[in-house]
């Protein structure tokens, strides 16, 4: 920490009284309470619409609210449903084949990926807030779906039951996602941080990819398990039983997908190219089977869809079963990931057309949705990225995309289905690996590791944590590890020395302005965290392990010794009852080793707290200042007033005093 003589620049300041800090006037402890629930749950003032408007307009605005649909469709235009009706159909040809895969892949019937492309999009066509977004299966919630209910119930002998168990985990993702939206709980999705979701994906994305060899190998037994060493185990193990014909098939399928992929990619124009390459894979491939009867040479197809509209299955909501919670649990974990990754990619597009989406809303209407899906045949559904990609690139004008898509699955499952008896499982495969991916995005990894070490230790324990482990491991290590770098910048708060930069009237820290300088006799300390009981204790004995360090050199230079500590608070938003504590024993040390302890810059809540804790007589007025230039130039005053210096200047309590106009640390 550099030293030296301070200089005043005499043109920098005026003769002035010292600004005293004002306590904020009382508040009524019921409109205190009511400005703090509206600035945690209704930040957006979502009733602020509703101010000044007759009881008639109010219900009509409430309407509206709810089911947005009400509002912009009196704006829809024959225009508007040109570009939407092109936009659905693109997008149903992606839908139906992704659909039936993602429905295998958590080892459901494939005519239930269908029934999720139906229900839902119509929901969400009236509930939802974003024109972009096209709602669907994903397939990190269809295999966290499988990989969650596998480990309770087996899916091949006991349909029936896993079918119920898929239905009620649906019902119960839906009922978390719309009592978070109800609740304004929505800020709980923002725990999964960045760095978690693509670690997330990543793992995932690696893990569904190793999962689909059983359908590019042709293989009949599988593991059930997800991490790479079943797997792997699962795959060499059965070397004898692996089919070159379905090798092939699929390996041409996944090129090709691949390829088209590539072209969108560098031609966005031609998005419709990539677009319908899953439907041409799955017509080609069907057209293959049929005419080379493939599927008696170890060539595995899809088989009887049943035809017609969702059946019915409110009455499978069985809340009595003994399994009902590990249905809650694939519910939560489900809805939440659902929520995280519709919300996210709803926000993406949004910004692209500069229009905002209420998240709140979105929780709303995916709940609903995910709740009549469940009594109508669906399992859980969210807007994926590829599928609204797909749509925002196709030139969607509204949610009638999604309306144009369901009405297009609808006639598929009445007419249809029959023609898929010949799709071959590897193309199914293929498709999801083309889609997986893209998930796998290792040059978001590469900028977390330049740009934060710790956001980088995060994605790679995601990503590590479901490839080795599990879905739910990987995703419980990287919130674990998010929460617990929360909680060290709240009980760890950085504090760092101030100096002044010379030849002005300001004060910053010395560890980033290598040239600002000490002020004799001074310590200035910065604290940037609110002070709570969880960091009360560090921060007192931080400040104690400054004084010693600032001692320790001015005696090892032969310079003035310490006379005054000044905190600059600026930073410090609030302060608890454990924190007010820890500033009167921060009093108290200073006055056992000599030396005067100044306040500067304490914010509103907590100059009010002290004045609450009695610690303004403690410190005592005359020793808060406004700005820390201010406490500076009282310091000084004292300083200059004992080394009878040629030029003094008045204390902090008499008028005349000169003051530095510069207010920030």
């Amino acid at each position: 920490m550099g030293t030296g003589e301070f200089h005043y620049p005499k043109s920098s300041f005026d003769q002035q009284q010292p600004h005293k800090v004002a306590i904020p006037p009382p508040q009524p402890f019921f409109k205190s309470l009511k400005n703090t629930v509206k600035e945690t749950f209704f930040p957006d003032d979502p009733l602020r619409q509703f101010k000044n408007q007759p009881p008639s307009k109010r219900i009509v605005l409430g309407v509206q609210y709810f089911f947005p649909i009400f509002d912009w469709i009196t704006r829809y235009n024959l225009s508007f449903f040109k570009s939407d009706i092109i936009a659905g159909i693109t997008i149903a040809s992606l839908a139906i084949p992704q659909g039936i895969s993602y429905a295998k892949l958590a080892n459901l019937p494939p005519i239930l990926g269908l029934y999720s492309s139906f229900i839902p999009p119509l929901v969400y066509a009236m509930m939802g807030s974003s024109k972009d977004l096209a709602v669907g299966t994903v397939a990190v919630a269809s295999l966290l779906t499988g990989s969650m209910l596998s480990a309770v119930v087996n899916p091949n002998e006991k349909p029936k039951l896993y079918l119920q168990l898929a239905f009620m985990a649906t019902f119960f993702a839906g009922v978390l996602q719309a009592f978070l939206g109800i609740l304004r709980l929505g800020f709980i999705v923002d725990f999964l941080s960045h760095a978690t979701i693509v670690g997330f994906m990543g793992g995932a994305a690696t893990v569904v990819c190793l999962q689909q060899l059983k359908g590019i190998l042709g293989l009949v037994h599988f593991t059930h398990g997800t991490d790479l060493v079943s797997v792997l185990r699962s795959v060499f193990t059965q070397t004898h039983e692996w089919r070159w014909e379905s090798a092939v098939l699929g390996i041409c399928f996944l090129f090709y997908l691949l390829v088209a992929r590539y072209i969108s990619t560098k031609r966005p124009k031609l998005f419709w190219i990539s677009a319908m390459a899953p439907l041409t894979s799955v017509i080609l491939g069907s057209v293959l089977v049929y005419l080379t009867h493939a599927e008696k040479h170890g060539v595995q197809v899809i088989g009887e869809l049943k035809r017609g509209l969702n059946p019915i299955t409110i009455m499978d909501l069985s809340f009595g079963s003994e399994y009902v919670s590990t249905a809650i649990k694939t519910g939560i974990v489900t809805g939440v990931i659902a929520l995280a990754e519709g919300i996210a990619v709803g926000r993406s597009f949004a910004m692209f057309k500069n229009y905002n989406i209420d998240g709140n809303k979105e929780m709303i209407a995916f709940g609903m949705m995910n709740i009549a899906g469940s009594c109508t045949s669906c399992y859980l559904t969210t807007g994926p990225f590829s599928r609204s990609a797909v749509n925002f690139n196709a030139g969607c004008k509204t949610a009638v995309s999604n309306i144009v898509m369901a009405m297009a699955v609808m006639i598929t499952l009445l007419f249809l289905t029959p023609l898929f008896y010949y799709t071959p499982l590897v193309v199914l495969s293929s498709i999801i690996i083309s889609a997986m991916l893209g998930l796998i995005n290792y040059e978001e990894a590469i900028h977390l590791w330049s740009l934060d070490k710790f956001d980088f230790v995060v994605c790679m324990s995601a990503y590590f944590g479901v490839v080795f482990g599990s879905v739910e491991i990987g995703l419980v290590i990287a919130v674990a590890l998010s929460l617990l770098r929360v909680l060290l910048f709240v009980a760890r708060p950085r504090t760092s020395a101030v100096g002044h930069i010379p030849d002005s009237t300001i004060f910053r820290s010395m560890d980033q302005y290598t040239n600002a300088k000490s002020v004799p006799g001074i310590l200035i300390l910065q604290i940037d965290a609110p002070i709570y009981f969880a960091n009360a204790g560090y921060l007192r004995e931080r400040i104690s392990r400054w004084v010693d360090e600032e001692e320790d050199k001015l005696k090892s230079t032969g310079e003035n010794s310490l006379q005054y500590v000044i905190l600059a608070l600026s930073a410090v938003g609030n302060i608890d009852t454990s924190g007010i504590t820890m500033l009167g024993e921060v009093k108290k040390l200073m006055e056992r080793r000599g030396l005067k302890l100044v306040l500067a810059n304490p914010g509103g809540e907590v100059i009010k707290k002290l004045n609450k804790g009695k610690l303004i007589e403690v410190i005592g007025q005359e020793w808060i200042y406004l700005t820390v230039a201010e406490a500076v130039s009282a310091c000084n005053f004292m300083l200059h007033t004992y080394k009878n210096v040629e030029k003094p200047i008045s204390s902090g309590s008499s008028s005349g005093k000169e003051t530095w106009n510069d207010n920030n640390v």
